[in-house]
């Protein structure tokens, strides 16, 4: 195929389907596709691949961590949308060295997530996948569709709002990279990137406080997300760089190590946290809310008129829209 970017595959793909159906609100586009199920409510459907050897190494991989992962980055797709998860189906690809042992691990993390939310194994497939593992997940959310959030309502002058610190799952993936896992001093770290854990509730109750315009999970760095954000909405964002909440094991990993830790908050993605947009007059509200949910949120720019994302950094102006993690193929 030679290099091809993630988006411009999933541009191609969007330009060959059909317009759309009746009760089709959002096909490809947003964190999930909308669809009406009845009158006022709505169901969000979304779906990820995990691959060994790009999204996970067996060798610092726990299984049963692997497997609350798998359901946890979906999840994270439906809280960011406002929804709550219902329905999962699961499809393996195993290798010949696969063990009882490890999928009975795999599945008790899988499964340990679905009794803590709820949601049913409704199905899936297996099938043999040569020399590396595949784990494929869909997910059926539901909500009223008054309050679905999408990332096409930013307006100028909102406010940027992100969930908890930036940058510790992609220093967790560094320090195993590097055998540094276990390591107490940076285990916060390497949780973020083994073990996410999403604010899938928060997202909920984000949506339906009516405070926010528009909202998405940080999967692919804040840079790429927030640039789908302005991209769909058809506006632009700064964000102010000592703005950017960095936890101090990243900061002190950043240290040890000799690497710059705005750059892992900004760029290096699997935070699974929310990035949301606001009026400014909602800005104590919001801290109130989220404080109540005992998350902490930090404003970290504005949308502005025009387009891109700039980050504003020791009295310096650089565009890094679309700069985080992307497949290419």
């Amino acid at each position: 195929m030679g290099k091809f970017s993630e988006r411009k595959v999933i541009a191609e793909i969007a330009g060959r389907q059909r317009t759309g159906a009746a009760d089709l609100i959002k096909g490809i586009g947003d964190d999930c596709a909308v669809i009406r199920k009845s009158p006022g409510c709505v169901e969000l459907w979304t779906t990820d691949t995990l691959v060994e050897g790009v999204h996970f190494d067996l060798s610092w991989h726990a299984p049963e961590l692997l497997g609350r992962k798998a359901v946890n980055v979906n999840f994270s797709d439906i809280g960011a949308m406002g929804g709550k998860p219902r329905f999962i189906l699961l499809s393996l690809g195993l290798t010949q060295a696969v063990e009882k042992a490890w999928l009975d691990a795999f599945m008790q993390g899988f499964l340990t997530v679905l009794e803590q939310y709820d949601v049913i194994l409704t199905g899936g497939d297996t099938v043999s996948s040569g020399e590396r593992i595949m784990i494929s997940v869909t997910v059926c959310g539901e909500m009223d569709e008054r309050h679905v959030c999408f990332r096409s309502q930013a307006q100028p002058d909102d406010r940027i709002w992100v969930t908890g610190t930036l940058g510790d799952a992609a220093g967790g993936l560094m320090l195993c990279q590097k055998g540094m896992f276990p390591a107490e001093k940076y285990n916060r770290l390497c949780q973020a990137h083994l073990d996410p854990k999403p604010p899938v509730a928060l997202g909920s109750k984000l949506a339906k406080s009516g405070l926010i315009h528009a909202m998405m999970d940080l999967s692919d760095g804040l840079a790429t997300d927030l640039a789908h954000i302005c991209k769909a909405s058809r506006v632009g964002a700064e964000i102010a760089g000592q703005d950017v909440p960095l936890s101090g094991e990243l900061q002190s990993a950043a240290r040890s190590l000799h690497f710059d830790p705005l750059k892992l908050a900004l760029e290096g993605g699997e935070d699974y946290q929310l990035v949301f947009t606001a009026p400014p007059q909602n800005s104590q509200m919001l801290v109130e809310l989220c404080s109540r949910e005992n998350i902490e949120i930090i404003c970290l720019g504005r949308i502005i008129d025009g387009d891109g994302v700039v980050l504003c950094r020791n009295g310096q102006r650089r565009e890094i829209g679309f700069c985080g993690y992307e497949h290419t193929f």
